[in-house]
């Protein structure tokens, strides 16, 4: 008993090529559009974060950390179509949310301040809605295989 993948019929060497060149491309762009997209959204919400109507804190930052977060992973699982594709964007986004509330600026502020609970509740939600995200893909099945018999 064999195992192989389930195949497309046999296609002629150059439109396969063709193909090939095709879909690496869109993979790559994939990736791409995902981290820059990872990125925007968190400068956007790193300036979201501080966001106050009348002295309260609105909140908006950690819903769109988590809408815009879904959207971006499943973009880039979608496109590229492996699952590795969710962590380019989800390492960038952390990393970029690390760094705003870790280094000061010049004048001795930080992005994110310790005593905003809207931003840090934004970085932990944020960041786990990519690890939702990849566990769900975990779970899934992979391609379905074809049992043959030889």
């Amino acid at each position: 008993m064999t195992l192989t993948p389930v195949q497309s019929p046999a296609e002629p060497p150059q439109e396969r090529r063709e193909s090939h060149a095709l879909d690496v491309l869109i993979k790559v762009c994939g990736v791409v559009i995902s981290v820059v997209a990872a990125v925007l959204s968190g400068l956007l919400e790193i300036f979201l974060a501080p966001l106050r109507a009348g002295g309260i804190p609105l909140g908006v930052a950690v819903v769109l950390a988590v809408v815009g977060n879904f959207s971006i992973a499943w973009f880039a699982h979608t496109t590229v179509g492996r699952r590795w594709a969710v962590a380019p964007p989800w390492v960038i986004w952390t990393a970029l949310m690390l760094f705003a509330a870790g280094v000061r600026t010049d004048e001795g502020d930080y992005l994110i301040a310790g005593d905003n609970w809207v931003a840090l509740v934004m970085i932990l939600i944020g960041s786990l809605t990519f690890a939702i995200y990849a566990y769900r893909m975990i779970l899934k099945p992979l391609a379905p295989v074809v049992i043959t018999k030889q």
